[in-house]
């Protein structure tokens, strides 16, 4: 079997590739088209970044059967596009966590001695030694935004460096975070307190513009900023506003919401107390070996024993199970989704139950499917079926599982409880037909619904023209709906309006909609 290797790749990886009886192509710098001419011919095709595996491509792929990524990200990969040719997809989520980290405590020192500011005078020809005083670490309070894998080697490395460890994680339980020494706190504690903050989340639609002005106007004028996660999660225009107008003292980037980026795009590169580097996070041979070695044992795995591992599309379960539970698996991704998207607080415990028919069934990687669907909309990439137990253990969150013989009005059932340390919700689903997921029940509103795509959820009093009023809202944005259920809960006369719309619902309609007469509140989900 052939592999493509179309972007740069360690050749450690490509040695394992070649040793696991693989034939290799390693052709970088290929146009979409010359890949397209091509990729018909390979079994297999490891990526990097530049090479964007669109739903074209794989209409060209007559053999393809595994995408691998040399690397966390996959947003230039068409995931749904390739399952529904049956293509794997994986990555190597791990490889460069520690490379990432290392390179945002480089930041952190960088700024703190203005050392590129001092360098780039020296060259300059320059001996300007009382401009450039720096202060020191040591007794300081390091704060991170977001304490997963990458945020708490962050955390680690500033506590060696005798600093105070505060974070910022609504979905982490608390005693997790005390286990490693950090102290979690409230986003805007954290802006008050800390001298240093540091980003480690995923770009989504909570973290977009997580951190904008109005953080910046509550930060410590000494204090200083960086971001080596994702673009597009700091404000660009309020980082610069507030460095140009002395609010915070220093800033430092590796992440830009535009890359490539140039003093044009990015006015931020002009100013004296801002540092930055092209998108380094991963760049050490170090890293880059690991995610070779990672990659090309995953893709060798697969073609050679038929053995998934890290895929972000399909769960490593055999054909025989897969064909009896499958849609079920879609199901219970779907639930955890939409779980984590209507939880507030950190999840402290899950519940499964399979009931009727699906109690007699191998339902172990349902389970799976659900954790990675709960933590996908807070880690997007880094989770996987391989990892999502193990970051489900590692978050402290007990998972049980239950069975039952009893279910009402479907011959399956798959409920779900997730508990948090603000309360708790619960989803029931089932599959119509052979393989049509639906949602049968939200806490104490039955309805049947379709969780996928972008979606409204709206709560509101049980009255004539709600559903009227909504759409007017809605047509007024230009937003479509393409279906909608409705939902009743009798005692209390509320009803539960679930529709599915042809984009992402903006926040500012997402407010017009809460405003509305006997509407109680509104959700967005992107499931």
């Amino acid at each position: 079997m052939r592999v493509l290797i179309s972007d740069n790749l360690a050749p450690v990886g490509v040695d394992i590739l070649r040793d696991a009886g693989l034939e290799v192509d390693f052709r970088t710098g290929m146009s979409p088209d010359e890949i397209k001419a091509v990729i018909g011919d390979y079994a297999g095709l490891i990526i990097r970044s530049a090479t964007k595996v669109t739903a074209d491509l794989l209409e060209s792929a007559g053999r393809l059967k595994v995408v691998g990524r040399a690397g966390i990200g996959l947003d230039n990969v068409d995931i749904p596009a390739a399952s529904q040719k049956g293509v794997i997809v994986m990555n190597a989520p791990d490889g460069n966590a520690t490379t990432t980290a290392e390179l945002a405590i480089s930041m952190m020192m960088a700024l703190t001695r203005n050392i590129p500011q001092a360098t780039a005078s020296m060259k300059a020809g320059k001996w300007e030694k009382k401009k450039f005083m720096g202060h020191e670490l040591t007794g300081k309070t390091f704060g991170v935004i977001g304490i997963g894998r990458i945020g708490s080697i962050a955390a680690s490395r500033a506590q060696g460096l005798k600093m105070k460890t505060i974070a910022y994680d609504p979905h982490m339980p608390r005693e997790v975070a005390e286990r490693i020494g950090v102290e979690l706190v409230s986003l805007e504690e954290l802006a008050g307190r800390a001298d240093y903050i540091s980003v480690h989340v995923p770009l989504t639609k909570e973290t977009r513009n997580l951190v904008s002005t109005e953080f910046f106007t509550q930060m410590k004028k000494e204090g200083m900023f960086i971001d080596c996660a994702r673009g597009g999660v700091c404000d660009e225009n309020g980082l610069y506003e507030a460095l140009k107008n002395g609010e915070i003292a220093g800033a430092a980037l590796d992440v830009f919401s535009q890359e490539p980026t140039t003093l044009e795009n990015c006015p931020l590169l002009g100013l004296d107390n801002f540092i930055c580097t092209p998108h380094l996070g991963a760049s050490t041979s170090e890293a880059q070996e690991n995610v070779a070695v990672a990659i090309a044992e995953q893709v060798a795995a697969y073609l050679i024993k038929g053995t998934v591992l890290n895929a972000v599309n399909v769960p490593s379960v055999s054909d025989d199970v897969l064909a009896q539970v499958g849609p079920y698996i879609t199901l219970g991704e779907m639930l955890g989704n939409m779980h984590m998207q209507l939880a507030r607080g950190g999840v402290q415990e899950v519940t499964l139950e399979y009931g009727g028919a699906l109690a007699e069934l191998n339902t172990s990687s349902i389970t799976v499917a659900f954790l990675k669907g709960l933590f996908t909309p807070i880690l997007k990439d880094a989770v996987n079926f391989v990892n999502a137990p193990i970051i489900a253990r590692d978050r402290g969150i007990k998972v049980v599982e239950s069975r039952t013989d009893v279910t009402h009005d479907f011959i399956s059932t798959l409920s779900i409880k997730v508990k948090t340390d603000a309360g708790e919700n619960i989803l029931v689903g089932t599959v119509f037909g052979k393989k049509e997921p639906r949602l049968v029940r939200l806490n104490d509103f039955r309805l049947e619904a379709l969780p996928a795509g972008p979606m409204l959820l709206v709560f509101n009093n049980d009255v004539p023209g709600v559903i009227g009023a909504l759409g007017t809202e809605l047509g007024r944005f230009n937003v479509n709906i393409s279906r909608m259920t409705v939902g009743r809960e009798v005692v209390s006369s509320q009803n539960i309006i679930f529709l599915g719309t042809d984009q992402l619902i903006s926040k500012e309609l997402l407010e017009k909609v809460r405003s509305l007469e006997n509407i109680n509140d509104a959700l967005v989900f992107d499931l």
